[in-house]
């Protein structure tokens, strides 16, 4: 049988990819984006955080999912399951993780959330109360742990700071740039780990929307609905995905990837 690899999806919100690198603000990104699978694509409207992780990580769109705003209301997601959700029934014996600092993607007590599944390992705080330097390091090192000590067959790993300064202080200036080149640390940091493992691995990084220069994001311009792809094998064949993929279809690569490989 084909060896299985094991995945990591990377969520980094509000990260302008293309600006950040020509600021050399993310050089760890730059490095995975030119060695890797990569796909410029972008998200459907309104560019905010709740609709757009809803539709990358259940594969559905929001006629399916209903998750409109950030608010949630009389969202669909019990007929939309996350991905991680989805592998288990493929497979039940998988063991899949969550970490994340936004309420709604993880925490069972909150709106949503996105993963409502009880099934996985999970790590969560309020980034929305404590901010996101101090819980995007908590996410790290809860991630970091996991990964090296109980090998994850399927992971996701969600940051929030440079969304957060995008908003304080617009996506033109330092702060948004320092977020982003902490958070590329994180990268590099779990790619390292990923390499150090004697398993073989897809790390795959995405964000949920872009941001306008002064800050801020929601609506129809190219700049707000900017996203990517990236996706690296490590000790294992990178992803040859169509370059037109749209985020809705992340899933399905990452489920038909996982399920070749039983």
């Amino acid at each position: 049988m084909p060896v299985k690899p094991k995945i990591l999806l990377i969520g980094i919100d509000g990260l302008m990819l293309h600006r950040v690198i020509a600021k050399e603000s993310a050089n760890h990104l730059k490095f995975l984006k030119d060695n890797s699978f990569f796909a410029d694509t972008e998200v459907d409207m309104p560019t905010v955080s709740g609709p757009s992780w809803s539709t990358l990580l259940t594969g559905k769109r929001q006629d399916v999912h209903k998750v409109t705003d950030n608010k949630f209301e009389n969202h669909n997601l019990k007929e939309a399951p996350d991905f991680l959700t989805q592998a288990l029934k493929i497979d039940p014996s998988l063991i899949t993780y969550a970490a994340a600092g936004w309420p709604p993607l993880i925490d069972l007590e909150d709106v949503g959330p996105v993963i409502a599944d009880s099934g996985h390992i999970r790590f969560h705080n309020d980034g929305e109360t404590l901010g996101y330097l101090q819980v995007d390091n908590e996410v790290f090192d809860h991630a970091f742990e996991t990964i090296k000590s109980i090998k994850p067959d399927l992971s996701f790993v969600y940051f929030c700071g440079v969304d957060e300064a995008g908003h304080k202080y617009g996506s033109v200036n330092e702060p948004y740039f320092e977020a982003a080149s902490r958070i590329d640390g994180y990268v590099k940091k779990l790619h390292d780990l990923l390499i150090s493992q004697d398993e073989q691995w897809i790390l795959i990084i995405v964000t949920d929307h872009g941001h306008r220069d002064e800050g801020g994001h929601g609506g129809d311009s190219p700049q707000e609905r900017a996203s990517f792809i990236i996706a690296h094998g490590v000790k294992y064949p990178h992803p040859n995905w169509p370059t037109d993929v749209k985020p809705h279809e992340l899933v399905n690569l990452i489920l038909a990837t996982f399920s070749q490989s039983h």
